[in-house]
């Protein structure tokens, strides 16, 4: 089928050294980028983590310290895939939670402040788990009546990802061909930062959604206790929850 694009689709997928969007790297990244005219490009690349690759981690995706030892760092090819990806929406499996906000962290290591304003981001897994309640082979089984081979390499299971949302989008008449629709049915968008630490409640306010001030306005919290703010930059939390808290203090309270 034909999916109804305004603008690119980049359908994509990581693989990594380990599931700390802070502190572990990315060593595989495949994307499909799909044009409003249904044509298709297709690239995949690794790249040197600059950092071992836990054996047990190499065991799930196949990839070895010696596979990408000569591979290229990411921020080698950073501005390559930021100007590849401009003006795109993006689109993944499990890609709200963990592969969006990886990418971006990585484009920020690299010191490419990517644009994430105005994007519309489809995570085929929130359809499925609304939708059925489970991984990635078993989405693929369901949907595309297939066997998934090569799980866990990342150009499979990219190529996987875009069949089966092309497959929910026909299967299930609550679902619109159009990304606008697809991303408020599966999207956080109620998220300000990609981990979610912070949310933007039903009246607008920001405020955090972890730990002891949970609910609370964030500027309220700065303004009472003006330390957190500084405990949050100094703590493993994702330069993308950094960059916006440090929005919104010298928003509210200058420097």
């Amino acid at each position: 089928m034909l999916l109804n694009l305004k603008r690119p689709l980049i359908v994509f997928d990581l693989e990594t050294t380990g599931i700390s969007i802070s502190n572990d790297r990315i060593v595989e990244l495949c994307y499909i980028k799909v044009f409003p005219d249904g044509t298709e490009e297709i690239k995949t690349m690794r790249f040197n983590p600059e950092k071992p690759i836990p054996a047990e981690v190499s065991l799930i995706h196949g990839i070895y310290d010696k596979d990408v030892e000569h591979e290229p760092k990411f921020s080698d090819r950073a501005k390559f895939l930021s100007e590849k990806f401009q003006g795109c929406d993006f689109a993944g499996f499990n890609s709200n939670k963990f592969d969006f906000p990886m990418l971006v962290e990585e484009f920020l290591r690299a010191g490419v402040d990517f644009d994430v304003e105005n994007r519309k981001f489809v995570d085929a897994q929130r359809i499925y788990h609304t939708m059925e309640q489970r991984n990635l082979s078993a989405a693929y089984k369901f949907y595309c009546n297939s066997e998934l081979e090569n799980a866990h390499s990342a150009e499979a299971d990219t190529k996987a990802t875009l069949e089966i949302l092309k497959s929910q989008i026909e299967r299930y008449d609550a679902l619109e061909n159009d990304i606008e629709m697809l991303h408020k049915f599966s999207g956080q968008s109620n998220n300000f930062d990609l981990a979610g630490r912070m949310i933007i409640d039903a009246s607008g306010q920001i405020v955090f959604n972890f730990g002891k001030h949970r609910g609370k306005s964030v500027e309220d919290v700065f303004r009472k206790e003006p330390s957190y703010y500084q405990w949050m930059m100094d703590n493993d939390f994702a330069l993308d929850t950094k960059r916006r808290l440090t929005q919104i203090k010298l928003k509210n309270f200058g420097r």
